[in-house]
């Protein structure tokens, strides 16, 4: 009887091995995820075991090249060539492997072709381009200065280098970072004014590749092991593992990526917070040691030279709290909470905004400004932005700030911290949720009237859950309603057009591991399971943890920069197994579990060998959903917690009751850009602007309130119209531009030159127009002026400077002082840098509105020790025009 059993048994065994091999875990139009594979078009990746994966994506980026190639010249790194929008573009036709092109600066050349005959480009093109720069030095000698199209004024000092950008390898549209990349620099050798470059374009150089196979080669038998019914996600597990120990540099810090050497702020802390407190304590303690300076943390980068127009180092502060709950250092949890206290008391200094009760500053992590800021916006106005990621990151840091109070008995101060953390929190959904949409916008920006962008921005918005911020059924709503593309979730939504992928429409795997969290939280398996299948494929495709990859294909070859073993992608696939599916969540005096395993991943599974303090864990759990039905604490059913004072080897198991509470929806959308910003102008009688692409209808807003709604992109004003104007455009999806350039029209102004502290005149001319008062760090002197306020009312108050100490994108000399008036502190005027060496190279600061009185007033600009920046030495700007205009 056994031999005619035993048969059929291994048959049936077989078949159903295989069918469930067979069945995928997630389906979709643009790809599948199997246990053991991944399939897309012609694709596959598949997990031998779990300890080695195959693949063989080839990317599709350099399949075809486009002959047809956009591109603009850049002054000093600056765009500033062509208004936005206006580009250059050439169609490539090769004779003999050569192109030549001849351009002058500042005048658009379209020379496209639709013959299919240059439908693509032959491999090593070489394109020879000569650009005509004598206007530009004629202007020099001749009015002493080249006025750009954006009326910026270039002096021949100021001058430095001329180069390329563009839309095809090896080109790129990062302005910013121009200054290092001298393979882009045209050059005048003969000294006749026209500058010249050869590029090779269509190069089998620029191909970017990937493996075909990852086999492990570390050991990691001393690190949490996990098994499953799912082989693909052991090997991805299995494969994270390994590349966090590449990730730890000799020193015992953390390197940011393959690509991305050295400690940064953000990436650390992001990435603590996500899995590697409990996986690397000491490692985690080292780096953020590493990124503090005079007791605070350290703003290591950052648009105009970073704090305070980048505030986001906060988030060291929940990373910091993240660590003390994985190891119960007391002595950390006093080192750390000097840190935050003194740091959180500078931000409220610096950037606190007590109009809304937010803070100041740009996105956090998304500091490439031209990704997610319209072009118009100067580094000064990015500091007056009040972005919802920062802002989330600056209430949970108010929330460690107070439970760290608590533990160390300073109860004072922790009332300071939770009434500081209530504000922002009111601040955050009064001026920043969207109640038609169910989720919270980009920021807030503007000049003189700040206004809401509605953007979509997917890790702030994880945060507010995460965070508390946002709750309830709110929460519930906004994971059901946020916009999710095919690949996963995009940094922001919709995306912006004319600008490359890396922030813009670009997918970053640790965003969609907190928004994993994010839903596991509020119970929604559809949201979850679509964030799982996009990391599970990016992962097992490219079989490294990258960076980020192209919201619209998928395709990890077209984004900017793109490193693999990146940090805080390997933290956040780490993280889905630990606090996802087993659902582990550390807190001050235990570990707790909320595990939540979508139906298609149920079974069982195991992780092991899991260090918390002084135990180690063996934990067993079984079938799916998010409600657990019994829990075992070595053999003895208790709570699903384990508290921090146990030792030893722990064994846990948990059963789930195969069910799923909560709302399971998802707003699943295509890629879509937004319509172009449009470019207002003042004719006469007229606001004008620039049809844009797209568009269904054009927004005036009047200081800040919707004024008009037209089809047409023009509309009457008085003559005597005062106010701040700005449009946005709309396209039939109801996806919003940015609105435009603030523009200003008969308000009244009073300057004053901060050198003669005296109102500027129309008389005034030449070196009294130009002359400056310089303020540094090591000249702390207070400037005052008297001014004669004739009208009482509400003032718009900045300051005309220049900033030549460094790049716009980076470094850490922006310069910064508070204002009084009367001797009441009313703000702080921030002067960002500008570039490097350009000390002729003005802009305004921030602006600060003021209600003054008629009669004298007296206004001080004020070296303050909550100003110092992240240089410490260098904190200095030429300060030419303080201005005031009636609002």
């Amino acid at each position: 009887m056994k031999t005619t059993i035993y048969p059929v048994f291994l048959v049936l065994l077989f078949l159903f091995s295989c069918t469930k091999e067979n069945n995928p875990v997630y389906l979709s139009d643009s790809f599948s995820v199997y246990p053991d594979r991944v399939v897309q078009d012609s694709f596959v990746a598949k997990a031998i075991s779990p300890y080695e994966m195959i693949s063989d994506y080839q990317s599709t980026e350099f399949q075809k090249c486009d002959p047809t190639v956009i591109f603009k010249f850049s002054i000093n790194s600056h765009d500033n060539e062509l208004p936005y929008g206006k580009d250059h573009l050439v169609t490539l036709k090769p004779v003999n492997g050569i192109v030549e092109t001849q351009v002058e600066f500042g005048k658009q050349i379209v020379e496209k072709s639709d013959d299919v005959a240059y439908e693509n480009l032959p491999e090593n093109t070489k394109w020879h381009i000569k650009l005509d720069m004598r206007k530009v030095f004629e202007a020099f000698d001749n009015d002493g200065f080249y006025a750009l199209y954006n009326g910026d004024i270039l002096t021949k000092t100021d001058f430095k280098a001329v180069y390329i950008v563009g839309s095809a390898a090896p080109l790129s549209w990062d302005f910013s970072n121009l200054y290092t990349r001298r393979d882009m620099e045209l050059t005048d050798d003969d000294g006749d004014g026209i500058y010249e470059i050869t590029l090779l374009m269509n190069s089998k150089k620029d191909l970017k590749h990937i493996s075909s196979k990852w086999k492990l080669n570390k050991d990691i038998s001393e690190l949490p092991a996990y098994t499953s019914d799912y082989v693909l996600s052991d090997a991805i597990y299995n494969m994270s593992l390994e590349e966090m120990l590449m990730a730890i540099e000799p020193d015992s810090t953390f390197r940011t990526g393959k690509e991305w050497a050295g400690v940064w702020t953000r990436d650390i802390s992001y990435s603590i917070i996500l899995s590697m407190a409990y996986m690397q304590p000491k490692v985690a303690q080292y780096s953020l040691m590493r990124k503090v300076k005079n007791d605070r943390i350290i703003q290591d980068t950052g648009t105009g030279g970073a704090y305070p127009v980048s505030t986001d180092r906060i988030i060291w502060a929940v990373a910091a709290w993240e660590l003390y709950k994985a190891t119960g250092d007391k002595n950390w949890l006093t080192y750390a909470y000097k840190v935050i206290k003194n740091t959180i008391e500078d931000d409220i200094q610096n950037a606190f905004d007590p109009e809304t009760g937010l803070l100041r500053g740009e996105s956090s992590f998304l500091d490439w400004r031209e990704q997610t800021y319209p072009q118009w916006m100067q580094p000064s106005d990015i500091y007056q932005s009040e972005n919802l990621g920062t802002n989330a990151a600056h209430f949970q840091a108010n929330v460690v700030a107070t439970q760290m109070a608590e533990l160390l008995n300073d109860t004072e101060n922790a009332k300071r911290f939770r009434l500081q953390a209530e504000i922002i929190k009111t601040g955050i959904n009064k001026h920043l949720w969207q109640k038609d949409k169910n989720y919270h916008g980009q920021y807030l920006y503007g000049r003189s009237n700040m206004m809401l962008s509605p953007r979509a921005e997917a890790l702030g918005e994880a945060l507010t859950i995460l965070f508390g911020i946002n709750t309830g059924e709110q929460a519930v709503r906004t994971i059901a309603n946020f916009p999710v593309t095919p690949f996963g979730i995009s940094c922001i939504y919709p995306q912006i057009p004319g600008i490359p992928p890396y922030h813009n429409n670009a997918i970053w795997p640790f965003v969609q591991s907190y928004w994993a969290l994010a839903a596991a939280k509020t119970g929604n398996e559809k949201a979850l399971m679509a964030q799982l299948a996009a990391i599970y494929r990016a992962s097992a495709f490219f079989l490294t943890n990258k960076e980020n990859y192209v919201a619209e294909t998928g395709d990890f070859a077209g984004t900017q920069v793109n490193s693999s073993v990146m940090l805080w992608s390997l933290s956040g696939n780490l993280a889905l197994v630990h606090r996802v599916l087993f659902g582990i969540e550390l807190q001050p005096d235990k570990l707790v579990f909320h595990p939540f395993v979508p139906e298609a991943l149920k079974g069982k599974r195991t992780l092991t060998n899991f260090k918390y303090r002084s135990a180690e864990l063996s934990i067993e759990m079984e079938g799916y959903g998010n409600v657990i039905k019994k829990f075992y604490l070595n053999g003895k059913e208790s709570l699903p917690e384990i508290p921090a004072n146990l030792s030893g080897n722990i064994d846990v198991k948990i059963v789930l009751s195969n069910k799923i509470t909560g709302n399971s929806s998802i707003n699943m959308v295509p890629v879509r850009f937004a319509p172009s910003t449009p470019v207002l102008q003042k004719n006469e009688k007229y606001l004008t602007w620039n049809r844009v692409d797209n568009a269904v209808n054009y927004s005036v807003y009047k200081n800040g309130i919707l004024f008009h709604k037209d089809s047409i992109n023009s509309f009457t004003i008085d003559s005597n119209s005062t106010g701040e104007y700005q449009v946005l455009a709309t396209d039939k999806f109801n996806n919003s531009s940015f609105l435009s350039a603030p523009l200003t029209t008969g308000n009244s102004k009073i300057i004053y030159s901060l050198k003669n502290k005296r109102v500027i005149t129309s008389s005034d001319k030449g070196a009294s127009v130009n002359e400056f008062y310089r303020v540094s760090r090591y000249n702390p002197v207070n400037l005052t002026i008297k001014a004669d306020i004739t009208e009482s009312g509400l003032y718009a108050i900045k300051i005309l400077y220049a900033n030549g100490n460094g790049p716009v994108n980076t470094d850490s000399k922006c310069a910064f002082r508070a204002f009084y008036v009367n001797d009441k502190k009313l703000g702080t005027f921030v002067f960002p840098q500008r570039g490097t060496d350009e000390w002729k190279n003005k802009g305004c600061s921030n602006v600060l509105k003021v209600m003054l009185s008629k009669g004298q007033q007296q206004f001080a600009i004020v070296w303050e020790p909550f100003n110092e920046n992240m240089h410490g030495d260098v904190n200095e700007a030429n300060l030419y025009e303080l201005i005031l205009e009636k609002m």
